[in-house]
């Protein structure tokens, strides 16, 4: 499922440290170089050349990179080089911050994630920035927003595979006659999505659309423009289909006018150790087009090598 490379043959954790040292100095910047060493080692070999090159050069390998890097290609590669729960807490945090009613990133960190990545994720955030991410979520959303997020964010579901039939029936009803009065906000629909196994809400779904003819999100499109349905679609589909979800966001930042980098850069990095082979197949299967050709023709320069890297393109 992940797309990341790693060679075979890999120099030790000096040696890569070393050669990122050697990318820095002199006239410019060896992006080359990086794009070699960081773009295929995966997050406790990057773990280890961060913590090697601090206590060998007396700098954290991060401020290195910000320094000498700039842009598209400095966003992708410090991403990519923060641990993944540091990632998640960095996005969570940008996200906060820069919150509208349409930004998903919240719901993307909080229904994507297993529920020990999620809760390791809280804690690099309480580390990072003194402060919960439950309390910037409550602080910078407001309404309906809030009333969703704050239990989403908080959430540690039950991450096992065990599904009880009867109370997915019994839920797929309840949701479906709330949906019926347009109560989206209401207690239970809310408490369902934010408490309930993935395992439980697939099974939930799956009742919904045998007793009642629909997927809940075409139900849940009743009226187009409405942003709170949006981010409560975007909820469903990153805890049953985070794929399709995450096939979305890159082709919507591909296609439309001009490249979103951000939402393409955010996709890649987090999901390159994941499911990024997942999401590749599916982009292909609806785009007909390979996903690292999309790439390619959207996007250039160092910023691209670094992206088809992560992506296993074959000549990165």
């Amino acid at each position: 499922m992940s797309t990341l490379c790693v060679p075979s043959q890999l120099p030790s954790v000096a040696q890569d440290s070393e050669q990122l040292h050697k990318a820095f100095s002199g006239w410019g910047t060896n992006e080359d170089l990086i794009v070699s060493i960081l773009g295929h080692r995966n997050a406790s070999q990057r773990k280890l050349i961060r913590e090697f090159y601090a206590e060998t050069y007396g700098e954290d390998l991060l401020k290195a990179l910000d320094k000498e890097l700039t842009n598209d290609f400095e966003r992708v590669v410090m991403l990519w080089t923060l641990d993944p729960y540091e990632r998640d807490a960095y996005l969570a945090n940008e996200a906060t911050k820069r919150w509208t009613s349409s930004n998903q990133v919240l719901v993307e960190i909080a229904c994507t994630r297993s529920p020990k990545e999620l809760l390791l994720a809280r804690e690099a955030y309480h580390a990072r920035f003194k402060r919960s991410l439950e309390e910037d979520v409550a602080y910078h959303t407001s309404g309906d927003f809030r009333k969703l997020l704050g239990p989403l964010v908080s959430s540690y579901r039950y991450g096992g595979d065990d599904v009880n039939l009867t109370l997915a029936k019994a839920e797929a009803k309840l949701l479906h006659e709330k949906i019926c009065e347009k109560s989206y906000s209401c207690d239970d629909i809310i408490r369902i999505l934010s408490t309930r196994s993935k395992a439980q809400i697939n099974a939930t779904l799956n009742q919904y659309k045998n007793n009642f003819g629909n997927d809940i999100n075409k139900d849940l499109k009743a009226d187009p423009k409405d942003e709170f349905l949006a981010i409560l679609r975007a909820t469903v589909k990153c805890l049953a289909y985070p794929e399709k979800y995450f096939e979305k966001v890159i082709r919507l930042a591909i296609n439309g006018r001009g490249t979103d980098e951000g939402a393409l850069t955010r996709v890649v990095a987090t999901r390159a150790e994941v499911d990024l082979k997942i999401i590749k197949d599916e982009y292909q299967r609806r785009n007909s087009v390979p996903l690292d050709k999309a790439i390619a023709k959207d996007t250039n320069g160092d910023y691209e090598k670094m992206l088809l890297a992560l992506i296993g393109h074959e000549e990165a």
